[in-house]
């Protein structure tokens, strides 16, 4: 599968919070209602399974159940991408195959980190991608997030990736805008490059991004969309308007109260949240308060 055939990558794909129940279980119903609802908005896919998700609290099979919840939903005119991050390439490559069958149309990896401090670590995070990409029956994306696991593939390391044909994009988080450039500047058009960081989406688009993947478009896809649309129709101020309305709410959703904040202004938006899984509580009375005032201006 290529992505300019059947997939295109770029505009906004949001990265989709996972719902439980009160037992702390994949909420079936939920799953689907959500899609339901984002499928009626201009999002242009989903990443099921990663952070936002509460990926590292789901079991491989969870994973995949939300993707065959949401694959008839989603269809073929969205791309849905499975989290598939594991420190083994054989698990990854297992869950890449099951990924593929249930209705994902590619996944995306975190490089290897459990053992970063070694001397194999940088030449085991190159291998890892290539012998996950040669294996995977579905295109592959690189996630650098050097927040969350302490590794930052340079751009240099992410171009000599995306000479494999069968890794096609990086999602960059928590890396600063510059180094989308680096990297657009060393790969070709085809190779598909997103921001994954809320706060700095409109440079990121400035600096070469094909779109971003967004954990603040679960609960707002709208703002998130109206950046891209302003970025698209070359409207600057529109665009950097809309950026810092989402600045502050997306900050209290990712580095401040995490899932449990998103889902949180999930449900003020019409979505459902739910609870986190544990050993993650529901946000305080007082960060409630706070994500109810940030999403006032910015409903679903």
């Amino acid at each position: 599968m290529s992505v300019q055939g059947n997939m295109k990558l770029q505009g906004i794909l949001a990265s989709v919070a996972t719902p439980f129940d009160h037992t702390g279980a994949i909420y079936r119903v939920k799953v689907q209602h959500n899609f339901e609802k984002w499928c009626r908005t201009a999002l242009a896919g989903f990443v099921v399974g990663g952070l936002a998700g509460e990926g590292p609290l789901l079991t491989a099979e969870e994973k995949l159940e939300v993707v065959r919840l949401a694959a008839p939903i989603t269809g073929d005119s969205r791309v849905l991408i499975l989290d598939v991050s594991s420190d083994g390439v054989h698990n990854a490559v297992s869950l890449s195959v099951s990924a593929a069958e249930a209705g994902a149309q590619a996944v995306v990896s975190t490089p290897p980190f459990r053992y970063r401090e070694t001397n194999q670590a940088a030449s085991a995070q190159t291998t890892y991608f290539r012998a996950l990409a040669d294996r995977s029956p579905v295109p592959v994306l690189v996630h650098n997030s050097p927040s969350g696991t302490g590794v930052d593939l340079s751009a240099a390391t992410i171009a000599e990736l995306a000479n494999h044909p069968n890794i096609v994009g990086v999602i960059e988080s928590g890396t600063p805008s510059e180094r989308i450039r680096e990297i657009r500047a060393l790969v070709g058009k085809g190779f598909a490059i997103l921001s994954g960081t809320d706060g700095q989406f409109w440079d990121g688009l400035k600096a070469g991004a094909n779109g971003g993947a967004l954990t603040t478009a679960s609960a707002a896809p709208y703002a998130a969309i109206a950046i891209w649309e302003a970025f698209r129709t070359r409207e600057e101020e529109a665009g950097i308007d809309w950026q810092a309305r989402i600045a502050h709410p997306s900050h209290l959703v990712t580095s401040v109260e995490g899932p449990a904040g998103l889902k949180y202004a999930m449900d003020l938006n019409g979505y459902y949240g739910g609870p986190p899984r544990l050993p993650y509580a529901p946000p305080t009375p007082d960060a409630k308060v706070a994500i109810e005032d940030a999403f006032r201006d910015i409903k679903g």
